[in-house]
C-alpha cells in the first residue's frame, strides 16, 4: 500500500510540472498579444473541463467565463445569458413583476439606486442609497449583479426579504416584500403649486417619457403656469436620446446638453439643442434632484445647470456617468458593455462623484421617518464586514409587512426640499421683476 500512495505522488508531481512548463510556455509570450492570451484560456478550458471533479458542459463553462470577464471590467458591465436577455427587453417595456428597484454595484456592495415610485419597494420604505446585504437566506458579499436580479424576481403575490445597511442612520434594517407587476408611470402628480408654479414629477426615462412630459407641461401652461419645479429625485435614468430631448424642451438653439467619449472615435459625441423656439424657454425653473437620480437624470440636470437654465435643489446625485450599449450574441445571450463616458456641457464626468445641487437641502422627512419606524428590527453596526458576520449566523426571523400609504397631503407638507423649490422660483421672479425696472 505505501508503494501506491508513493507512485501516485510521482505521477501528481509529474502532472504538476508538465502543467507549470505548458503555462509558462503561454506566459512567456507577449501578454498585450491576443491570440497568445486566448491559447492561455483555451488551455485553462480544456484543463478544467477533463479534470475538475463534477463534468460541467461548455456552455456553463464559457457562460461563467463571460460573466467574470463582464464583471471585472465595471460594476454596469453584464454578460447576459438568452433568458436575461429576454428579460431586460421586457424591462424596456415599462411592465415586468419585482419589488420595483434599480439596483447596481457601487463599491462593490449591492446598492439601490432608487425605488420606482408607488411600487412595492418604495412603499414599504427601500430608499436609495440602501445596502442589501442578504436576499432572503443568501448573504449578497461576492453575489453578481445578475445573480441579485434573479432572486429579487419572482411571480406577482410571492414574498421576499430583503436586509439592507442604511448608512445614513446607521442601522440594519429587514423589509419584507410582495412582489407584483410593475407598471412604470413615467409622469406623476403634474399640477400648479401656488403662484402659477408648476410641478411635475419624472420617474424614468422610457420610450413615451418625452411625449408625456410635454404633453404635461401644456396642460400646466393652460393652468396658468409660467414656472416649473421639475422633480427627478429618485429618477434612476433611462435611454439617453429621451434624455437629450426633455432637456431641449428647455435649452434654447445650439446649446451643448450632453458629449459622450469613448475609446474609439464612434462613440465620441455632443448633443446640441436644435430648433427649440418652444413656449418653456423663459419659465424660471428649478430641478431637484438626490442620490437617487441617476444617469438620464444627471444628464438632464446638468445640461439645465451649465447653460444657466435652471437651479438645483436637493442633495448630491447618484454618480452614473457611463453609457452602455446592449449587444446581442449569435445564441440569444447577449452582453450590457460600458462603451463611452459622458460630460456635462462644462465637460465635467460625474461617474463615481455625481453632481452637487447649488442648494443643498437635506431631506429631513426621510431622517424623521428613520428616527420614528417602529416597524422593522434595527442593529447598530458601522463595519459592514461586521453586518456580513453577523448575518452568516441568522437564522429566518419573522419580518414586517407593507407599511401603509401616508396621505399625499401630508408628504407634500413635510416635503423641506420641495418648499426650498418654491422659494427659489419665488425668488427668480422677484429677481426678474427688478430686472425690468
Amino acid at each position: 500500500m505505501p508503494k501506491k500512495i508513493l507512485i501516485w505522488g510521482f505521477v501528481a508531481i509529474a502532472l504538476l510540472g508538465l502543467t507549470s512548463v505548458g503555462i509558462s510556455e503561454v506566459t512567456s509570450k507577449n501578454k498585450n498579444d491576443l491570440y497568445s492570451q486566448v491559447e492561455l484560456f483555451s488551455y485553462a478550458l480544456t484543463t478544467i473541463q477533463s479534470e475538475y471533479v463534477d463534468e460541467k458542459s461548455p456552455q456553463d463553462l464559457i457562460y461563467g467565463a463571460l460573466r467574470g470577464m463582464l464583471s471585472s471590467l465595471d460594476s454596469h458591465s453584464q454578460f447576459m445569458d438568452p433568458e436575461e436577455y429576454k428579460d431586460l427587453k421586457t424591462e424596456t417595456e415599462g411592465k415586468f413583476g419585482g419589488l420595483g428597484i434599480e439596483i447596481s454595484m457601487k463599491d462593490s456592495l449591492l446598492t439601490v439606486i432608487a425605488p420606482l415610485e408607488g411600487s412595492p419597494a418604495w412603499r414599504i420604505g427601500i430608499k436609495a442609497g440602501d445596502r442589501i446585504v442578504r436576499i432572503g437566506h443568501d448573504i449578497t458579499r461576492d453575489m453578481s449583479l445578475d445573480d441579485a436580479v434573479k432572486k429579487l424576481r419572482g411571480g406577482p403575490g410571492t414574498k421576499v426579504t430583503l436586509t439592507v445597511l442604511r448608512e445614513s442612520d446607521n442601522s440594519v434594517k429587514d423589509f419584507v416584500i410582495t412582489r407584483e407587476i410593475i407598471h412604470v408611470d413615467d409622469i406623476k402628480d403634474p399640477h400648479i403649486i401656488s403662484d402659477h408654479i408648476g410641478y411635475v414629477r419624472l420617474t424614468e426615462f422610457r420610450e413615451h417619457s418625452y411625449e408625456e412630459l410635454h404633453q404635461a407641461l401644456e396642460n400646466l401652461k393652460a393652468q396658468g403656469a409660467d414656472s416649473l419645479v421639475l422633480d427627478l429625485r429618485n429618477n434612476p435614468g433611462g435611454l439617453l436620446d429621451v434624455a437629450i430631448k426633455i432637456a431641449q424642451d428647455f435649452l434654447s438653439q445650439g446649446k451643448i446638453i450632453v458629449s459622450t467619449k469613448g475609446r474609439h472615435a464612434l462613440e465620441d459625441t455632443m448633443a446640441n439643442s436644435q430648433n427649440n423656439n418652444g413656449d418653456f424657454l423663459d419659465w424660471p425653473m428649478v430641478v431637484m434632484i438626490n442620490e437617487g437620480s441617476a444617469s438620464g437624470s444627471e444628464i438632464v440636470a446638468g445640461a439645465l445647470r451649465d447653460n444657466k437654465r435652471a437651479v438645483l435643489v436637493g442633495v448630491k446625485s447618484f454618480g452614473k456617468g457611463s453609457v452602455q450599449s446592449v449587444i446581442p450574441l449569435p445564441d440569444g445571450s447577449g452582453l450590457r458593455l460600458t462603451t463611452a463616458r459622458y460630460f456635462t456641457p462644462s465637460g465635467v464626468c460625474i461617474n463615481g462623484i455625481g453632481i452637487t445641487p447649488d442648494v443643498v437641502i437635506e431631506d429631513k422627512t426621510a431622517k424623521d421617518d428613520d428616527a420614528d419606524d417602529k416597524t422593522v428590527n434595527k442593529e447598530k453596526s458601522t463595519d459592514i464586514d461586521e453586518v456580513f458576520s453577523q448575518l452568516e449566523g441568522k437564522n429566518k426571523e419573522s419580518f414586517p409587512e407593507d407599511k401603509k400609504l401616508e396621505d399625499q397631503n401630508e408628504k407634500d407638507l413635510k416635503d423641506i426640499q420641495l418648499q426650498s423649490a418654491i422659494n427659489v422660483i419665488k425668488g427668480i421672479k422677484i429677481y426678474r421683476k427688478f430686472q425690468q425696472k
